[in-house]
């Protein structure tokens, strides 16, 4: 089934939730207002449409492969590739000195979602390459930048994030990779990196390698890390291509998803040494890794929004043409098609309404990180930043594991049809899974938000989003509807038990970390579904002005609709969540270890 991009929802959420005018009224953004947003997503929108969709079930059915060292990528991909540099989609929201377009987060996040959604295998090498860029500019020196940095934003050269080891895992204070100094300046790399997205292709003549190694000598576990560049060629220094640097691909992995995207085994230093070169100091690296690791997490959180959304429709789309059953109320006498069932209605609707709740929550997401890095105001760059850093984790592990979810009852809605692979149902399920798994999982996430987004803070941040929430249910009263008056008491009943929780997490993380990690993963999903349903509250209460307005009905009134859905069946999860991590948190860890 064709993909065809939510634009008017994305452009509801624009206007109406981050408040695209305002972001335009930040220094550097003054011409990225609605009008240019909609310019740039129709655009997105028909290069991801007709150019990258088409690929998707191809590079899932051939993916690519590896032979003598070389992987050679899906057919189409390459050209596919060559037109998304061609169309300036990798510098878009990266800054214009650098040869970007220099435009916000909150316009780039939604392209990059059409671009996921069209073909999530293809968008994760620029996705990976934008880490390697966010990395670069807090951290490398201006003969790195220099070098580099104009190449990766125009998608010349692609970047990816070399993190993992076969013994490391998600422990990245195992990390065994060393780095020898060498008298010019530069460093020698020796080790194994797994799991490198994007690792080896042929798309471009380079690729830029981001790696995490200690220097010789350095100090054991996380403080002895440090960030090297390690290009596959090495860089003249007029620009020009040179030797083959120590860098090589041994294998790529054969995955339950994401077929079409090489993940690289990549060999460091098997003849004489990679050159590499050292990003910021010595021993910082895994702080300038984070800023590559935040990125890529909204990023991937993202992801999750945009295989929900294919999901969708195309469970939509079977929905109405396939004919089985007749209503249950009489209505037809004959078999319908299976969207007039109520419980195919009820799986569609949540589909929809976990969709664009997690799309409005990772907007208004993006509007505060435009915030916190050019609000003229220093006071306001720190709260944004704040709420930035507290959504991070919710955008990444609740947006991942709604696309589980969402995918799984996308399978469901084509019955017997969606557990056979020629549909495309199974491919958006199994596409999805990797989403909770990479750059971290749910409950690294979790543990994140736990530890420094509430602990570290005694839930601070937390509690003052939750009384902007409480100004929103205040809204909902004075509005008055019987929409606005159940989300009213839906929305505050969740708030109420959010607080309660950051409370317990609050108090308890020290004298009772067991207790309280127990409960880090159900934290994580009652806060992200309470974000999301907070934007839900707030997009019915700006649909419900509109309609009064006269503008769009129909949209709307869907709106309106699917906001009430999420109050009635999604949002009303939270307070049991609260039951599970404060009261359930003993029976967590009560089974004896050798009873499993």
């Amino acid at each position: 089934m064709s993909y065809v991009a939510p634009i008017k929802d994305m452009l509801f959420d624009l206007q109406h939730l981050a408040g695209i005018e305002q972001i335009a009224q930040l220094p550097g953004f003054e011409d990225a207002g609605l009008d240019t947003a909609q310019a740039v997503l129709e655009e997105c929108a028909k290069f991801s449409e007709q150019v990258v969709a088409p690929l998707n079930v191809e590079g899932d059915r051939n993916p690519s492969w590896f032979k003598d060292g070389q992987v050679t990528t899906t057919k189409g991909f390459k050209d596919a590739y060559k037109q998304y540099v061609d169309g300036g989609w990798q510098g878009l929201q990266h800054p214009a000195n650098w040869g970007g377009q220099g435009l916000p987060k909150t316009i780039g996040s939604l392209c990059g979602e059409m671009v996921q959604s069209a073909n999530l295998s293809f968008a994760l090498c620029p996705m990976l390459t934008d880490g390697a860029i966010e990395a670069m500019l807090t951290a490398a020196s201006d003969e790195l930048k220099a070098t580099y940095l104009e190449k990766l934003v125009s998608g010349e050269w692609t970047g990816t994030m070399n993190l993992t080891e076969p013994q490391a895992g998600s422990d990245l204070a195992a990390v065994r990779t060393r780095a020898e100094p060498q008298a010019d300046g530069s460093y020698k790399l020796f080790g194994t990196k797994i799991f490198i997205t994007y690792g080896e292709h042929d798309y471009t003549a380079n690729i830029i390698h981001p790696v995490l190694a200690r220097v010789v000598g350095a100090p054991e576990g996380v403080k002895g890390i440090s960030l090297f560049l390690v290009p596959k060629v090495l860089v003249n220094q007029d620009g020009t291509l040179g030797a083959r640097n120590d860098v090589h691909c041994v294998s790529i992995e054969h995955k339950l998803g994401i077929k079409a995207s090489p993940t690289a085994v990549l060999q460091y230093g098997d003849n004489g040494g990679a050159v590499g070169y050292i990003v910021g100091e010595e021993n910082r690296g895994l702080e300038y890794m984070f800023i590559m690791m935040n990125a890529a997490r909204f990023a991937v959180g993202v992801q999750g929004i945009a295989v929900a959304e294919r999901a969708y429709q195309q469970a939509a789309q079977f929905a109405k043409d396939r004919i089985q059953s007749r209503p249950v109320d009489g209505s037809m006498k004959t078999a319908a098609p299976i969207i007039h069932h109520p419980d195919v209605r009820r799986m569609l609707m949540t589909m929809r309404a976990y969709t664009e709740g997690c799309r409005a929550m990772a907007t208004v997401t993006a509007a505060a990180f435009d915030a916190a890095h050019h609000h003229p105001d220093t006071a306001a760059r720190q709260q944004n930043q704040a709420f930035y850093d507290y959504l991070v984790p919710l955008v990444k592990g609740f947006s991942t594991e709604m696309s589980q979810e969402v995918t799984s009852l996308g399978v469901q809605v084509h019955g017997g049809m969606g557990f056979i692979e020629e549909t495309g149902a199974a491919q958006h399920y199994r596409d999805s899974k990797i989403l909770t798994i990479y750059e971290g999982t749910t409950a690294i996430q979790a543990n994140d938000l736990v530890g420094r987004k509430t602990s570290r803070d005694g839930g601070q941040t937390a509690k003052a989003i939750a009384q902007q929430i409480e100004k929103t249910v205040a809204a909902l009263k004075q509005q008055g509807s019987a929409d606005a008056l159940v989300m009213a008491k839906r929305l505050d009943a969740a708030r109420a038990a959010f607080v309660e929780v950051v409370d317990f997490v609050a108090g308890n993380t020290k004298a009772s970390p067991n207790a309280v990690f127990a409960g880090s993963v159900p934290y994580l999903m009652l806060a992200g579904n309470l974000m999301a349903g907070w934007q839900m509250a707030r997009a019915l209460l700006a649909a419900q002005d509109a309609l009064a307005k006269g503008e769009d009905a129909a949209f709307m009134q869907a709106k309106i609709v699917t906001a009430r859905f999420y109050a009635d069946h999604i949002l009303i999860k939270v307070p049991g969540l609260r039951d599970s991590i404060v009261d359930g948190a003993d029976s967590v860890t009560a089974m004896a270890l050798d009873a499993f």
